[in-house]
C-alpha cells in the first residue's frame, strides 16, 4: 500500500477504537466528522458518502469504522474490477471486528489481521485460498511481483480443487509459497514459476518475480536520462533478465544528484541507493572489471558492478558484468533472497523548506502538510515547531533554535539532509519570502560543502503574511504593490530609505514586513513618514496582528490615525495606494480595498 491510509470515523464512539488501531496502520490519516474533526490530528469531514468516495477514487487504502452496509451502498457504485480497487476494511466501533470488504488480495487481508492483532479482535477473512493455505498468489509478500496475474485465479483454483500444480523455483526463496501446505506435486498441467527471467507466463504458468537484482549504474556528469535508460533496456533484453525482478537502482554518493540515475529509477518504479566510494572499493576483490582510471575518478576500482555487489551483500553475485554506453555503465548483481532497499546504501537525501503560514494549520497547504508528514527531521525556530504536532505514527527528531540563529538551522539542516535524510526545515509564512529559502540556496552557491550539493531541494510554499492580512481585511492588494522589510540588520538602511521612497514615487500599495522590534523603532517612525508625504492622510492602512493564532488582531484605519507604537515585530503593515479605499462593512467593520478598474462608474 503505497497511499496513505485513511481511517473514517462515523461516530464518536468509535474514536477510541481507532486511536487503539491506529499504531498498526503506519502513515494513516484520522478522518472525523462535525466536532471530532476539530480535535488535534484528525481531518475533518462534512458527509460521510462523498468522503469515502472520494478516498476510493484516489486509491487510498480505507478503514471505516462504520456498519458494513454503509459502506457497501457508499462504494458500489464505483466498483468496477478487483484488480484496481483499494483495500476497503471496516471496523466495528467497539472494535470486536475487522471485515475486509473490497481488495481482499490488494491489502485488505493483510491489513485486517494487522488491525484484529492490534485490537484483539478476529478478522473475518473470507477468500478461500488465505483461508485454506494462507496463500494469496496474486498478492505476494513484499518484494515479490506477479508477472501474469490472470493466470493466479486458474492456478489457486486448481489447488482449492486438489489439482496437480507444479512449483518450479528458479531464484529467491518459495518459502512463502509452500508455508501454508498448499499441494505442489512435481507434475501437472499448471505451474507456478519463481524466476528473475524475463519470462512472461502464460495461461497454465503463473510466474512471480522476485526482487532479487541489483541495478548498479555509472555514468558522466549530465547524462541524458535516455541513455541510461536504453542502456540498461538493452542489457536486460541481451541477457534475459526481468526488470520486475529489479529491487532497486545502486551507485556512488557522487552521482546521488544526477538526473539520469533518478529518472531510471522512476522509469523502473524502483528506488535509487547510494554508497560511498570505501563502501564500493570494499568490493574491488570481487569486480570482474575494475579500472584505474576509475578509481583515479572517484576512489573506487568499479561504480556499476561496485554497487551491484554492494547491494546484494556478501552472498550476491555478480549476474552481468559492467556494459557501456558512450556516457554511461551499468551490472547487475543477484542475491539469494528478495532485497530490501530500505536496508541497503541510503537514499538521497531531500530538503523541504515548508511554509507554515501564518500558524493555523487550517492555512497550511496540503502539500506543506505531506513533506511534514514525510520528514524524519524538523528543523526550525522554536517557536515554529511548537506550532507543529506529530502524528501518532511519526517517527520525527525535532532540532529546535533561537530567533537569530537562522544560519545555524539551515547548516543543520543541510547536513542532515546530506547525510541521507529526508529534512524539513520549517517557516512561518513563505519560505520564500523573508524566509530560509534563500538563505539555503546562498550556502549551497558558496559550495561549502560537497556533500550539500548532493541532496534534492524543495520550497513548498505557504500562505505569506501579506496574503493573509490582506485576506482579512479584504482586498488591498487588488492592484499593483510591493513588500519592504524595515529591519537593518542584514540591509543598511539607506537602501531602505531608496526603496521606500521609490515605493511613495511609484504609488505602489506597500507591505511592511518586520516593522519595529523594542529596541528598533526609527525604522516606523521613518517609513510613516516617507509615505505619508506622497500620500493623502485618507490613506487606508491595515494592521494586522498575530495573523492565525492565539490574539489576532487586525484594523484597518486612515494612515494618519495609525499609532506607531502598537506596531512591533509580531505586526505586518499594509499601506494603500491613493487608489485604496475604504468599504463600511456590517458590525462597525470595515474593508480595505485596491481596485483594479473592473467596475464602470
Amino acid at each position: 500500500m503505497s497511499r496513505r491510509p485513511a481511517i473514517v470515523v462515523l461516530g464518536a464512539g468509535g474514536l477510541e477504537t481507532a486511536r487503539r488501531l491506529a499504531p498498526a496502520v503506519p502513515g494513516a490519516e484520522l478522518f472525523g466528522s462535525g466536532p471530532l474533526g476539530a480535535e488535534p490530528g484528525i481531518v475533518r469531514y462534512d458527509e460521510l458518502a462523498s468522503t469515502l468516495r472520494d478516498l476510493f477514487a484516489a486509491g487510498r487504502p480505507i478503514i471505516a469504522l462504520c456498519a458494513a452496509g454503509i459502506a457497501i451502498r457508499i462504494l458500489a457504485p464505483l466498483i468496477e474490477h478487483k484488480a484496481s480497487e483499494p483495500p476497503v476494511v471496516v471496523v466495528a466501533e467497539d472494535g470486536s471486528v475487522a471485515v475486509p470488504l473490497l481488495g481482499g488480495h490488494r491489502g485488505a487481508n493483510e491489513l485486517a489481521r494487522a488491525i484484529a492483532a492490534a485490537l484483539g479482535c478476529p478478522a473475518a477473512i473470507t477468500t478461500a485460498g488465505d483461508l485454506r493455505f494462507d496463500l494469496a498468489l496474486d498478492s505476494p509478500p513484499p518484494g515479490w511481483r506477479v508477472r501474469n496475474p490472470d493466470t493466479a485465479k486458474a492456478v489457486m483454483s486448481a489447488l482449492l480443487q486438489g489439482q496437480a500444480v507444479r512449483l518450479r523455483v528458479e531464484a529467491g526463496d518459495g518459502g512463502w509459497v509452500r508455508a501454508g501446505g498448499a499441494p505442489f506435486e512435481a507434475n501437472g498441467d499448471l505451474e507456478v514459476c519463481l524466476t528473475d527471467r524475463d519470462d512472461p507466463g502464460s495461461a497454465t504458468r503463473l510466474v512471480l518475480h522476485p526482487a532479487v537484482l541489483a541495478l548498479g549504474v555509472g555514468c558522466e556528469r549530465g547524462v541524458a536520462g535516455e541513455e541510461l535508460i536504453d542502456l540498461v533496456a538493452s542489457t536486460l533484453e541481451c541477457h534475459g533478465y526481468a526488470r520486475a525482478a529489479i529491487a532497486c537502482v545502486v551507485s556512488i554518493e557522487l552521482k546521488a544528484a544526477e538526473p539520469a540515475v533518478h529518472e531510471l529509477a522512476a522509469r523502473l518504479g524502483v528506488p535509487a541507493r547510494f554508497f560511498s566510494a570505501a563502501q564500493l572499493e570494499a568490493e574491488a576483490p570481487r569486480l570482474a572489471s575494475p579500472s584505474a582510471a576509475v578509481f583515479a575518478a572517484t576512489g573506487c576500482h568499479g561504480v556499476a558492478e561496485g554497487a551491484a555487489l554492494a547491494a546484494t551483500g556478501p552472498d550476491g553475485v555478480l549476474a552481468v558484468a559492467k556494459t557501456k554506453s558512450a556516457r554511461a555503465t551499468c551490472a547487475l548483481a543477484r542475491a539469494p533472497a528478495p532485497l530490501d532497499p530500505a536496508r541497503i546504501g541510503r537514499a538521497q537525501g531531500r530538503l523541504a523548506i515548508v511554509g507554515l503560514g501564518p500558524g493555523d494549520a487550517a492555512w497550511r497547504t496540503p502539500e506543506a502538510t505531506a513533506l511534514l508528514d514525510d520528514a524524519e527531521d524538523w528543523v526550525g525556530y522554536g517557536g515554529y515547531l511548537e506550532l507543529l504536532e506529530a502524528r501518532p505514527w511519526q517517527r520525527v527528531a525535532r532540532h529546535a533554535f533561537a530567533l537569530g540563529e537562522e544560519e545555524v538551522r539551515a547548516r543543520r539542516a543541510l547536513d542532515l539532509a546530506a547525510a541521507g535524510r529526508r529534512v524539513a526545515l520549517v517557516s512561518s509564512g513563505d519560505p520564500g519570502i523573508y524566509a530560509m529559502a534563500a538563505l539555503i540556496f546562498e550556502l549551497l552557491e558558496r559550495g561549502e560543502d560537497a556533500a550539500w550539493q548532493r541532496i534534492a531541494v524543495v520550497v513548498s510554499p505557504g500562505v505569506s503574511a501579506l496574503q493573509a492580512a490582506a485576506a482579512r481585511a479584504g482586498a488591498p492588494l487588488g492592484h499593483d504593490f510591493c513588500a519592504i522589510s524595515l529591519s537593518d540588520l542584514l540591509t543598511p538602511w539607506p537602501e531602505i530609505e531608496r526603496r521606500l521612497e521609490a515605493a511613495a514615487a511609484g504609488d505602489f500599495v506597500t507591505v511592511l514586513y518586520n516593522p519595529a522590534s523594542e529596541r528598533r523603532r526609527h525604522g516606523i517612525e521613518r517609513a510613516l513618514s516617507v509615505l505619508s508625504a506622497a500620500r493623502p492622510a485618507a490613506t487606508p492602512v491595515v494592521h494586522a496582528r498575530n495573523l492565525g493564532r492565539a490574539g489576532e488582531r487586525v484594523a484597518v484605519a486612515p494612515l494618519a490615525e495609525l499609532d506607531p507604537g502598537a506596531v512591533d515585530m509580531l505586526s505586518v503593515l499594509i499601506v494603500g495606494s491613493s487608489r485604496t479605499r475604504i468599504l463600511p462593512g456590517p458590525g462597525g467593520r470595515a474593508y480595505a480595498y485596491t481596485p483594479r478598474g473592473y467596475a464602470v462608474s
